[in-house]
This record gives structure tokens, C-alpha cells and sequence, in this order.
């Protein structure tokens, strides 16, 4: 089984045994934010997405809506950090079994924390790439807080 269709696999499950209805899409390929909002018909702002993140020496994932973009300087604050970077390809590979721009906004399925972005809020439901680049989900915010339990703050532009 690919990294891909595992991480849909513990992903689904994850939902279902917290009880979250999701609705889920395959399409053509996105790579991304802008595409996968047209091709879910939703907008940008709904997209929740998932970057990974080294503050210090630590790993976690950032979560924000997709028309935004990371405040390296407030992130860096706020984890009280003197360095901050992207993970690099290779190690989010390593650490998901995933290319960037699949990752789901779930720290916990890949044993990172997850801080999310309080904008996210500003949606009834959010939407998000699956484990590949033709699979997105739709849950809606409170089941996304309830289920992953993300500290949330102010970390996007």
C-alpha cells in the first residue's frame, strides 16, 4: 500500500471512530491551493492548509486557511524559538510518507503537534487534501477542533 492511500486509510478512520461525517471527493490532480479550491468548489479561505514546520529543534505541523500565508516572525515568538524553517522534502517524506500539498492538517496521524491558525474558525467546514493530490475531504471546523485538538493562535498573514 502506498504512503498515500495508507494515510487515507488512518486518516478516514481516525474520523469515523470520533464520529465525524466527512464528505469525500476524488478529482484530477491539484497541486495547489488555488486548484483544489475550483475543483471543490469552495472557496480559498475554506482550505485548510497543512505545513510542516521546524521551530528550534522541533517538528510541528502549522495549519492555516489557504489564503493566508505563515508569519514566520509571529510563529517564531509564539513557540519562543530563535529558528524557524519549512521541512525540507525529504524530511516530510520521512516524517508523513507524503509530498507537500497532500498533507492532511493532522499532526496527530503523523506524531506532530498541531497548532492551528484561530482564521480557520471563520468556517462552518473546512476542506483539505486527503493523503494524495485527487483525494479532499470537507468536515466542518468544530468536528476538525474536536477530533485533533490543535492549540490554536494568530500565526498567518
Amino acid at each position: 500500500m502506498s504512503g498515500e492511500s495508507e494515510v487515507f486509510k488512518r486518516l478516514t478512520a481516525k474520523l469515523r471512530d470520533a464520529g465525524v461525517e466527512f464528505h469525500h471527493t476524488h478529482h484530477d490532480p491539484v497541486y495547489t491551493s488555488a486548484e483544489a479550491a475550483k475543483v471543490r468548489g469552495s472557496t480559498l479561505h475554506s482550505g485548510a492548509k497543512a505545513l510542516i514546520v521546524k521551530g528550534g529543534d522541533d517538528f510541528l505541523m502549522v495549519v492555516m486557511p489557504a489564503d493566508l500565508s505563515l508569519d514566520s516572525n509571529t510563529l517564531r515568538k509564539h513557540l519562543h524559538v530563535r529558528r524557524l524553517r519549512f521541512a525540507t522534502k525529504e524530511e516530510v517524506l520521512s516524517m508523513a510518507g507524503l509530498t507537500s500539498g497532500s498533507i492532511p492538517p493532522f499532526g496527530s496521524l503523523f506524531g506532530l503537534p498541531t497548532l492551528c491558525d484561530e482564521r480557520l474558525a471563520e468556517n462552518e467546514s473546512i476542506n483539505f487534501n486527503a493523503g494524495s493530490h485527487t483525494e479532499s475531504l470537507q468536515i466542518s471546523y468544530a468536528d476538525y477542533v474536536r477530533c485533533e485538538s490543535p492549540e490554536i493562535a494568530r500565526v498567518a498573514k
